[in-house]
């Protein structure tokens, strides 16, 4: 990781003239994807398709205990050492998924049908709020991208429920080799947008990942880490506009 505590010092330098003026009005909005924007449908629906796609047999007893292994395997502490840095390529991330699996007994020897059920396209859904806010945004004329740290590209995802159209740029760690908070992630989404860093707006959960935009002049605003099933929170991000 590119990143450090030096550059973060060095990641944004305003002028006097800047420091002085009024606080700019936010022109464009980014967004982190996983747990902000779309999440990664639960553990059981993961299971279940697993189960159809490889027709291993999957009864309810089988499934509690598959998710508590889950649990379990990624606290091994050689699996947890795989997780470290795995979005900052395709590869890692495949092969830190791949090596956790195989510690799961219902995932033996099915590692590779359960990784690419997780890459599947409708694997990560949008929530309940995620459409209503970007349409919002691209009717108020406020640029919008996504920040992530992700080992493929999201728009997948987004193209799957219709959502490609509503964000303008996509900024994803695997195609810089490196993950949030490294501002090179941050600065490349402003420069793809055109827009001033003091006029942009991170929305993410990690108060670290996302919250390092800071560092780079931007805004930040952190959602709660905790699992949602319905609304996200999102409108709030509409207080930042003015």
């Amino acid at each position: 990781m590119i990143y450090s505590l030096f550059d973060s010092a060095l990641a944004y330098r305003p002028t006097e003239a800047e420091q002085a003026a009024p606080v700019p009005p936010i022109e464009a909005v980014l967004f982190d994807f996983s747990n902000t924007i779309f999440k990664l449908v639960d553990a059981g629906t993961w299971l279940r398709r697993i189960a159809a796609a490889t027709g291993r047999a999957l009864d309810d007893a089988q499934l509690r205990k598959t998710i508590e292994q889950l649990g379990e395997a990624y606290l091994i502490p050689e699996v947890a050492a795989l997780q470290i840095g795995r979005d900052e390529s395709a590869e890692q991330h495949r092969r830190a998924l791949l090596g956790w699996f195989q510690h799961v007994d219902y995932l033996q020897g099915i590692e590779a049908d359960a990784y690419a059920l997780i890459a599947a396209p409708d694997a990560w859904v949008p929530y309940p709020d995620t459409e209503p806010l970007l349409r919002e945004l691209r009717r108020r004329g406020i640029k919008t991208g996504i920040v992530s740290d992700f080992p493929w590209d999201v728009g997948v995802h987004m193209e799957h429920f219709g959502l490609d159209d509503l964000v303008d740029v996509r900024v994803v760690s695997y195609q810089f080799g490196t993950e949030k908070p490294d501002p090179v992630l941050f600065r490349a989404a402003c420069e793809r947008l055109g827009v001033d860093p003091r006029r942009t707006l991170m929305v993410g959960d990690n108060p670290v990942k996302d919250g390092g935009a800071a560092a780079s002049g931007l805004r930040a605003f952190i959602l709660p880490g905790e699992v949602r099933t319905g609304e996200r929170g999102l409108a709030h991000v509409l207080g930042f506009l003015g």
